[in-house]
């Protein structure tokens, strides 16, 4: 992500990257490596930025937000570090993942740590309302990844099970954040609420987009390997359509149902969800969400960074990594 888009926020996100590795620092030697391994990795940290940008709306000083800003991305990293465990992933981010570098079982551990580190974050704020956001969307979060692991190779699932996959698996995160930046700031419930519709039709274009980057993407730029979804049975938006549009739906269908073939065939596959238009069509779906991020903007006051909230929603559905 640009830091142009991040430039009124900048110095708050250099003391939140500082915060994340305070915030797993434990005297168990392998626990601190494998979690610190995940935090030097580095990553886009959208959610605190969108938890700052959304509270710099309404307030200048945001040291205030600094605790739930880092917890946000804490609680990201422990469901990355999970669904590495689930998916077998070697790598993310360009790097060996801690599932790939420590194993499983100290994976899932170190997973469950940061996420109590996020939450005792988030309870430093004292309010239940705020810990009942972050709690109930973590519960959503591993609802949607169950969802996905049980519609795996599933080629009868239709568009409604992918746009609640994709709002648990990804927006909800954004969304909370957005919200949750705003409402620590003790705003009108319309605007709190408007930056968590605007973070949820954010969320969406993002991973819409993030699933045309698994088929068309450059794998260095990507920093993991092309196809990944199909070779996981993730039947993601220009695969729904391909399965639905293409000439050859019947022989996808064969090829997406079965593990064996997916891996064999991913560049086939790929190549037929690109003839069918299946990458167009996705491209037109979360250019409609991105719109309709930016219509929220308008329930906001008019200061500068709201300018920075647009065009983040003009880059997303432009951006190659």
């Amino acid at each position: 992500m640009g830091f142009d888009f991040f430039k009124p926020i900048e110095e708050e996100l250099k003391i939140v990257e500082k915060s994340l590795g305070e915030n797993i620092n434990t005297d168990i030697r392998i626990l601190d490596e494998a979690a610190g391994h995940l935090i030097s990795a580095g990553g886009k940290r959208l959610r605190p930025a969108f938890a700052l940008l959304s509270a710099k709306v309404f307030r200048d000083d945001l040291e205030y937000i600094l605790p739930m800003a880092t917890a946000l991305e804490l609680v990201h990293m422990a469901t990355l570090v999970h669904d590495d465990v689930i998916d077998n992933s070697e790598m993310r981010r360009g790097t060996f993942t801690v599932k790939s570098g420590w194993g499983n079982r100290i994976s899932i551990y170190a997973g469950n740590y940061i996420f109590a580190r996020a939450l005792a974050l988030a309870a430093s704020y004292g309010r239940s309302d705020i810990l009942n956001i972050l709690a109930d969307a973590s519960m959503k979060i591993c609802e949607g990844e169950i969802v996905q692991l049980l519609s795996a190779y599933d080629v009868t699932k239709g568009l409604k099970n992918y746009l609640r996959r994709i709002e648990r698996k990804t927006a909800l995160l954004i969304a909370v954040s957005c919200e949750l930046g705003a409402a620590l700031c003790n705003v009108h419930a319309r605007q709190i609420e408007a930056l968590r519709l605007y973070g949820h039709y954010l969320g969406m274009a993002f991973q819409i987009t993030d699933d045309i980057l698994d088929l068309v993407a450059d794998e260095k730029v990507l920093g993991k390997p092309t196809g990944s979804d199909i070779r996981q049975g993730v039947i993601t938006l220009p695969v729904l359509f391909a399965l639905k549009h293409s000439p050859r739906k019947d022989e996808l269908r064969k090829l997406l149902s079965s593990p064996e073939l997916c891996s064999r065939y991913v560049d086939y596959i790929i190549d037929k969800v690109l003839d069918a238009g299946g990458v167009d069509y996705a491209y037109e779906v979360s250019t409609r969400f991105a719109r309709k991020a930016k219509k929220q903007l308008s329930y906001l006051p008019d200061v500068a960074v709201k300018q920075n909230l647009h065009d983040i929603a003009d880059f997303i559905i432009k951006r190659d990594y």
